[in-house]
C-alpha cells in the first residue's frame, strides 16, 4: 500500500467516525525503522487535535487499513479513557498493587474493546477485510506456553 492509499484511508476513516471536523486530525507517517511500534497517536483534547502516527518503513500489521481504524477508535473513545484513568488515579495509591492491578485490567479491557469495534467497523466498511496476524504469528504456540510444566497430580 502506497503513501497516497494509505491517506486516502485515513482520510476516509476521520469522515465515518465523525472525528473530521469537529476534530483536527493529522496522520503523520514515521519512517524511522528504530520506532517499533505499528501505530501509536497524540492527543490534545483541550484543543480537539490529534496525530496519528502509522510506521510506513517496518509495520508489525500486514492491514495498515485496520491499524488505522484502531487508531482511530482510540481517538474516538479517549474520554472515556481519561474518565477512567483519573477514577484510578484517586481512588489508588500511586505504586500499589491494587492500583497497578487496576491500571492493568483497564488497559487490557480498552485495548481489547477498541481492537472489537475496529473489527466489526472494517467488517462493514473496509476495503480489506482480512485481519492482521502479526502479533499472533510471533508469540508461542499454545504448546509451547505449556513446555515444562508438571502435572498437578
Amino acid at each position: 500500500m502506497d503513501k497516497e492509499q494509505i491517506r486516502a484511508l485515513f482520510d476516509k476513516y476521520c469522515r465515518q467516525l465523525r472525528l473530521t471536523p469537529a476534530w483536527d486530525v493529522k496522520l503523520e507517517l514515521i519512517e524511522d525503522p528504530a520506532w517499533r511500534k505499528t501505530g501509536d497517536f497524540k492527543i490534545d483534547c483541550d484543543d480537539r487535535k490529534a496525530i496519528l502516527l502509522l510506521n510506513a518503513v517496518n509495520p508489525s500489521q500486514e492491514n495498515l487499513e485496520e491499524v488505522i481504524v484502531h487508531e482511530l477508535m482510540h481517538i474516538k473513545l479517549y474520554p472515556l479513557d481519561q474518565v477512567t484513568e483519573s477514577l484510578i488515579e484517586s481512588n489508588f495509591e500511586e505504586g500499589s498493587p491494587a492500583r497497578d492491578f487496576a491500571y492493568r485490567q483497564f488497559f487490557c479491557a480498552l485495548e481489547q474493546t477498541v481492537e472489537e469495534l475496529a473489527k466489526c467497523f472494517l467488517l462493514k466498511y473496509g476495503e480489506n477485510r482480512q485481519f492482521s496476524y502479526g502479533r499472533c504469528a510471533k508469540g508461542k504456540s499454545f504448546n509451547e506456553l505449556y513446555d515444562g510444566l508438571r502435572n498437578l497430580d
